[in-house]
């Protein structure tokens, strides 16, 4: 088992990955498209060190998490202990799924440039970069596999009150479901759209089964997938409009989470509304792209 973890581990892969590049970088030098790969790669591991030196920096400035709330809003929405029915065989490549968001970024990338829309997409993941970390100083929480520890599965009954843990902040909104949500918005054709949906899927499924986050980071992690599409293609309102849709749910999470736990049909419909929002923006970024094609 240490071994599988050793060959899960986000470091193994990165490196692995990185190795991979170079190898395939030199079997044909000229190609150019190559030595970007290699260079995105590169500039993925420092931006890696630089966020966990930032998240760890806001963990010591916010000890105190949010993690009970985020429990306790689980509750509220109605959802099951989702997690737990994806142990066992499910897990591995749930996991693998969960680790593969950074190549499928780079994918994503070099897909986009052959449709002429590699500088959009570029802009996207400056944005999510930029933004999705400070958001995490906003609600402060770092999963729960890490607030729970042996317990996370079956979490025990907690008061909806912020707690002292020791570890980074990492959890709302959830940036791995907003960055696979984002991809979507540059799927074209009916077979990278499916694939895309089914990657999304995979990724929200792969967060809970990991422990990484909880239900509610998943639903304002669709609406930043939305509000980075929106930057990438320069559209100031609908960017704002989801980043303030996302601001609404952090701010409301750490300032009024006593009238969400108290009102669960406001809060399931506030969940649903965004939801919705955030799959009409990529609906018609679908009709869009299909009417420009």
């Amino acid at each position: 088992m240490q071994i599988v973890n050793l060959l899960l581990s986000p470091a193994f892969l990165a490196l692995a990955l990185l190795a991979l590049a170079v190898t395939w970088m030199l079997r044909d030098q000229e190609d150019k498209t190559r030595a970007q790969l290699v260079i995105a790669l590169v500039f993925n591991l420092f931006y890696g060190t630089a966020l966990n030196l930032l998240l760890g920096g806001e963990g010591g400035l916010f000890p105190w998490k949010y993690d009970w709330i985020l429990q306790r809003l689980d509750e509220v929405l109605g959802v099951p202990a989702v997690a737990a029915h994806l142990q066992g065989a499910a897990r591995i490549p749930l996991g693998i799924c969960y680790e593969l968001m950074v190549p499928m970024m780079i994918a994503w990338f070099f897909v986009s440039r052959r449709n002429g829309e590699s500088g959009s997409i570029v802009r996207a993941y400056i944005a999510e970069m930029v933004i999705g970390p400070l958001l995490y100083a906003i609600v402060p929480a770092c999963g729960p596999i890490y607030a729970f520890r042996a317990q996370w599965l079956h979490p025990p009954a907690v008061a909806a009150v912020p707690v002292r843990l020791v570890g980074i902040p990492n959890s709302f909104p959830s940036l791995h479901m907003g960055t696979a949500f984002l991809l979507a918005f540059y799927a074209r054709g009916r077979f990278s759209r499916m694939a895309a949906l089914l990657f999304a899927a995979a990724t929200c499924l792969a967060t809970l089964s990991t422990g990484e986050h909880y239900m509610v980071d998943l639903v304002p992690g669709l609406a930043f997938g939305a509000f980075a599409a929106g930057a990438g293609e320069k559209s100031i309102a609908r960017a704002s409009g989801f980043l303030g849709l996302v601001l609404a749910w952090s701010l409301a999470a750490r300032a009024d989470s006593g009238f969400l736990i108290a009102h669960p049909m406001a809060t399931r419909s506030f969940a649903a509304a965004t939801v919705t929002l955030a799959a009409l923006a990529l609906a018609r970024q679908w009709r869009t792209g299909a009417a420009t094609a």
